[in-house]
């Protein structure tokens, strides 16, 4: 009997037999090939909804982004005009309060660098016009209301007026002894010495130090109308008689009437007679910038003209005039000091403004004006020296005495500002 697993073998030997003796085999057909997917077909103007929807998704997007860089380009532009405003104020400002010596300095350099226009006009005989014109607009911005009440304090007055007329004069003496090439140095420092005070720096200066403005007025006023008469002579007994060159006091008193008292009192009558003093005081700080340009003007000519010597100059010697007209100003203010120390302002009357007369007084009888020697050396007519080598000195210890008297006037309030807090 036959196993199963025996039985399975013969069946398929069976099978086998026959395939072998003729029977054709059963092919085995291959599978289909699989069918592809049918491809997802969409209608022509449903693939046109989707671009204009993914365009104007796009067009979303960079709008946004576009936003936010306007935005950000708008924050940085107002920064950039904001800052750009703030320095553009800070310069105007720095120029506004330094405009006397940026326009002197100007003038200097374009003289000395484009010379034929200046000395152009000085052929012309403009800086004699420029000269009267400043002291046209002194007598239109002259307020003389308050003069009266410096009376009071008249011991300071009548000091102030010798200490400016008579007692610094003396010291051209000194200076002219001094050996600087070229001698023009000194001699336009020996003159300087000789002029009255400022007509607006000792003022202001006066009323930045709450000092007493009305006798500061008084003196500044008072001075330059004496100094006409008084300064031709101390000039040709002081700078003349040293220099051995002579100065006669007669034309020069005559120019200097011409020059600078006859355009005063002409400036003075036009305020007083035809009412303007209200539209003038209104626009004082813009006659004052129109003053200084006039001023610039001179110096801008005479440094034209002399621009040869003025280049042969040495820095050495340049530095010594600067420093000599340091030490000349120190002196100034020193021997005012000294004295209102011990003088009474106002008589031996015990008041409290004996600080205030004292301080007013050693500002303006320390200071010296530079139009006034313009007018001097423009009328002398190079005949102690070089009009531009002359000037050069006067330029300079002009912008140093506003300099050191500016740096008096702030250490006085410091030092009020540190007694009222140590007092309170």
């Amino acid at each position: 009997m036959l196993s199963p697993p025996h039985v399975s073998h013969h069946i398929t030997m069976l099978f086998s037999s026959v395939t072998l003796h003729g029977c054709a085999p059963v092919e085995k057909t291959a599978p289909p090939p699989p069918t592809p997917p049918t491809p997802l077909l969409v209608p022509l103007h449903h693939q046109l909804l989707l671009v204009l929807v993914l365009l104007q998704v796009l067009a979303a997007a960079a709008c946004v982004d576009d936003d936010d860089d306007e935005d950000v380009d708008e924050a940085a532009a107002a920064a950039a005009l904001k800052q750009l405003e703030s320095t553009s104020n800070s310069v105007l400002d720095f120029a506004a309060a330094n405009f006397l010596p940026i326009a002197l300095v100007t003038g200097v350099a374009v003289g000395l660098t484009f010379p034929q226009p200046g000395q152009l006009m000085q052929q012309w005989g403009v800086s004699k016009w420029t000269t009267s014109a400043i002291f046209v607009i002194s007598g239109l911005t002259l307020s003389t209301g308050d003069v009266a009440k410096a009376a009071k304090a008249w011991p300071a007055v009548l000091f102030g007026l010798v200490s400016i007329l008579f007692i610094t004069p003396l010291m051209a003496v000194p200076v002219l002894r001094l050996n600087l090439v070229p001698r023009e140095l000194v001699t336009g420092l020996a003159i300087f010495c000789c002029v009255p005070t400022t007509l607006t720096s000792g003022v202001s200066l006066t009323q930045l130090a709450g000092a007493n403005t009305a006798l500061a007025l008084a003196l500044t006023v008072t001075s330059n109308l004496l100094g006409i008469f008084t300064m031709p002579y101390m000039l040709s007994a002081l700078v003349g008689h040293v220099s051995g060159v002579s100065l006669p006091a007669g034309p020069l008193l005559k120019a200097l009437v011409e020059i600078l008292l006859i355009p005063l009192l002409i400036g003075k009558f036009i305020r007083e007679i035809f009412n303007v003093q209200d539209f003038v005081d209104k626009r004082k700080q813009k006659l004052s910038f129109l003053s200084i340009f006039l001023l610039s003007l001179v110096p801008w000519m005479q440094t034209s003209c002399s621009r040869t010597m003025l280049l042969q100059l040495e820095l050495t010697q340049l530095l010594a005039a600067i420093a000599i007209g340091i030490c000349i100003h120190a002196v100034f203010l020193a021997w005012n000091a000294i004295v209102m120390m011990y003088l009474p302002a106002y008589g031996g009357v015990v008041v409290d403004d004996q600080t205030s007369a004292a301080r007013a007084v050693i500002i303006v009888a320390s200071q010296k004006t530079f139009p006034v020697v313009v007018a001097v050396v423009s009328k002398l007519g190079g005949a102690i020296g070089e009009t531009g080598l002359l000037v050069l000195p006067c330029i300079t210890y002009h912008l140093t005495q506003i300099m050191l008297d500016s740096m008096l006037v702030n250490f006085w309030l410091n030092y009020s500002k540190t007694n009222k807090f140590s007092t309170s």
